[in-house]
């Protein structure tokens, strides 16, 4: 089985290339997705089994300071990818990597029947790239929604204690994306931890992140911050797919 990781050199990408025999892994130079010509040179001449397609400018900021990048990588990007996908192999398996940033962050706790209605452009430039996939003819496909950090130090002196999601760590995701490329399935699937928690209290999972300091959303506004998603808590209605727990 030939699997092609886009966005391999990821935190998540990372970690799902070490449970593939010999995946593809391209870098930039070899596969730019926001770049149709590369995208098809690439794809045809290794005619993939399965594409899990992580690549994406990701992070709020970035995404509103420079839109048309945001767009063309997230949005573009996704239809260059599945399009070469159907016409390099139709039976191919196509994977895409979501964020709970597509919703508005209102509600306790979302699952896959809640209507997507994303605070910034970087969560609608993720469900456009979900509504491509979504309508796409290829018939072997999924949407993974899903939150996570590297299990590393935490990189910034503070953590939100007033923002919620049900984390996992990258190496915890990566396990339950290999689940879901095993067992092939298709549709729309939120990989879930198995409890709701703040990210000041992810941070203190993290090692060496003893001395993070709590910080408020309203503060963060208030200093110019912008617009995130306050809630990233997902559920799940597919109850063969169990909440996964986080690594401690």
């Amino acid at each position: 089985m030939k699997v092609l990781i886009t966005g391999a050199g990821g935190k998540l990408g990372s970690e799902i290339a070490k449970l593939f025999v010999a995946p593809l892994v391209p870098k930039r130079d070899e596969l730019d997705v926001a770049d149709k010509r590369s995208v098809y040179s690439y794809v045809l001449a290794h005619k993939p089994d399965v594409i899990i397609h992580l690549a994406a400018l990701t992070g709020i900021p970035p995404c509103e300071t420079n839109r048309e990048l945001a767009w063309r990588t997230n949005v573009d990007g996704t239809r260059h990818l599945i399009d070469a996908c159907y016409e390099a192999n139709k039976d191919c398996y196509f994977l895409y990597m979501s964020t709970p940033c597509v919703f508005d962050g209102k509600k306790e706790i979302y699952d896959e029947n809640d209507i997507p209605y994303p605070e910034h452009f970087y969560g609608l430039t993720k469900l456009m790239g979900e509504v491509i996939v979504d309508a796409h003819q290829l018939k072997d496909k999924a949407v993974i929604r899903g939150n996570f950090v590297q299990k590393a130090k935490w990189p910034h002196q503070g953590a939100f204690e007033d923002r919620f999601g049900t984390y996992l760590f990258a190496h915890d995701l990566a396990g339950a994306i290999k689940e879901v490329v095993d067992a092939r399935f298709t549709g729309l699937l939120h990989i879930t931890g198995d409890k709701k928690m703040s990210m000041h209290d992810l941070a203190k999972l993290c090692p060496e992140s003893g001395g993070v300091k709590p910080i408020s959303y309203e503060g963060y506004l208030k200093n110019g911050g912008f617009k995130l998603t306050k809630n990233m808590s997902l559920d799940t209605i597919h109850g063969e797919w169990k909440r996964f727990k986080i690594s401690e």
